[in-house]
């Protein structure tokens, strides 16, 4: 083939097989669930460490600061915990990959990146959406 001939590529329909994605699916919980857990701990030993000791306004506003912080990392993974073992019950039942909201099929390459994934992209579009107003 010479240059600037245009190369055809053939195109393969990609399909991401359930049993993978259960086993990608079980591994974020235990990602998570172990994040989760250091988080928790992390903020009870540092609550105990510094709780006895006069600490100057602007190191007290730092820690707050990292304690919220932490939190929205806990709330964060929390939810991602949800959305996985839901997953895990939609594959269960026979229902993962299709959209919760609307019943299409959700596309392969969203289950591929986020195998946890409920919606289709415009009704999870419109899910976000409704809760940010």
């Amino acid at each position: 083939m010479g240059y600037g001939c245009a190369q055809e590529i053939e195109m393969k329909e990609f399909v991401v097989d359930p049993q993978e994605a259960r086993t990608q699916l079980e591994q974020l919980l235990v990602e998570l669930e172990a994040t989760t857990a250091t988080l928790e701990h992390e903020g009870i030993a540092e609550a105990d460490d510094i709780g006895h000791v006069e600490q100057h306004p602007a190191d007290t506003a730092s820690e707050l600061s990292d304690k919220d912080r932490e939190r929205a990392l806990i709330k964060a993974a929390e939810e991602r915990m949800v959305e996985v073992m839901a997953a895990l019950v939609r594959l269960d039942e026979g229902t993962w990959g299709t959209c919760v909201d609307c019943g299409s099929a959700i596309p392969q390459e969203r289950l591929a990146v986020r195998p946890e994934a409920a919606r289709c992209v415009q009704d999870q579009a419109r899910a976000e959406a409704a809760l940010s107003s």
